[in-house]
């Protein structure tokens, strides 16, 4: 069985691929919004890419640090944090204008009843990121969500496909990708889109709600029944070599694994690793939200951890009482509200 520890540091070991990409890099990273579920590895990964690469520069993180734990976590890495609530225009502005920006912010689960701060967070303030630093490279992430439900048989949505967000939610995204590109256009600031579609690993995510469900001899629901992922340390390489392809217009990539997933297939599969029988309710429906994610492939090469690791490692950290995210992905949802 695989530690914690085992796993952070596995997490956190740059692959060669993104080694090589860093090379390239010329100035200081600022992550804002680092303390979500990503961004802790994501600075990790980038840290390591650098010291690999004999690097100087500094990787800051900046968030609200509601969870003192995870700054002290990324002090201890060589982080440089700062405490920031970048709804507050005095505490924006009294952060240092680094080279290359990865935004994470964002306001999703929560959204509904509270749709004014949605749209604050995800489509006002990124107008205030690209004023502040025009002169930056800027990763933005958004979401999958961004596609409507398209149907499963006729191919997953590319790049070419026009949103058509569903929900408030999903709308607040697509008005944060347009200030991102009404900006890149205006101020000639390199973006990259980054359109997510859904990272998980062992304490989170697709893969692991659906095992603890099976777990609890709970019935696993197929009204939404398929489904994309990538595991968070692909999604995260993928996020800073997103730098590198940064462009004005702004470059808009789709990121997640190269399947369509079957929920019925991923929680079989899981029932088998688990030795437990899976109950399902519901049917799966001729529609769900997928992305393609080919032209990322493209630039990036696929993930590296496959699906089959993912579930077989899910189910081993779960059998063996390890620690879980309460922080559900809601991937059943299919009207919008978050």
């Amino acid at each position: 069985m695989r530690t914690l520890v085992e796993i952070e540091q596995g997490m956190s070991t740059p692959s060669p691929e993104l080694v090589a990409d860093v090379k390239q890099l010329a100035g200081d990273v600022m992550i804002l919004g680092v303390s979500g579920k990503m961004g802790v590895t994501l600075a990790k990964l980038l840290k390591n890419a650098m010291i690999e690469n004999n690097l100087d520069y500094q990787v800051y993180g900046v968030a609200r640090f509601s969870d003192p734990a995870s700054r002290a976590e990324l002090e201890d890495y060589g982080i440089q944090t700062i405490a920031a609530d970048f709804l507050n225009q005095s505490e924006m502005e009294q952060l240092p204008k680094i080279k290359n920006i990865i935004f994470m912010v964002g306001y999703k689960f929560g959204a509904t009843g509270n749709e004014p701060y949605t749209w604050a967070v995800n489509s006002y303030l990124p107008g205030r990121i690209c004023e502040y630093f025009k002169e930056s490279r800027i990763v933005a992430f958004s979401t999958g969500c961004v596609y409507p439900l398209v149907p499963v048989n006729a191919g997953a949505p590319s790049e070419e496909m026009a949103p058509d967000p569903l929900g408030e939610y999903a709308q607040s995204c697509l008005g944060r990708e347009r200030i991102f590109e009404h900006f890149s256009k205006e101020n000639g600031t390199k973006v990259s889109i980054f359109r997510l579609n859904y990272a998980i690993d062992l304490k989170y995510g697709v893969v692991s709600e659906l095992a603890k469900t099976i777990l609890a001899d709970e019935a696993v629901d197929l009204t939404m029944g398929h489904v994309n992922v990538i595991w968070q340390k692909d999604a995260c390489e993928q996020a800073i070599r997103c730098l590198f392809v940064a462009s004005s217009p702004a470059n808009i990539l789709n990121i997640t694994g190269p399947e369509t997933l079957s929920v019925r297939w991923i929680s079989e599969r899981l029932g088998e690793s688990l030795n437990k029988e899976v109950q399902f309710i519901g049917t799966e429906q001729e529609t769900a939200l997928l992305s393609n994610a080919s032209k990322s492939h493209e630039l990036f090469g696929y993930p590296q951890t496959t699906i089959r690791e993912m579930i077989d490692i899910t189910a081993e950290w779960l059998l063996n009482d390890g620690a879980t995210i309460d922080k559900p992905t809601h991937f059943q949802e299919r009207k919008g509200k978050y």
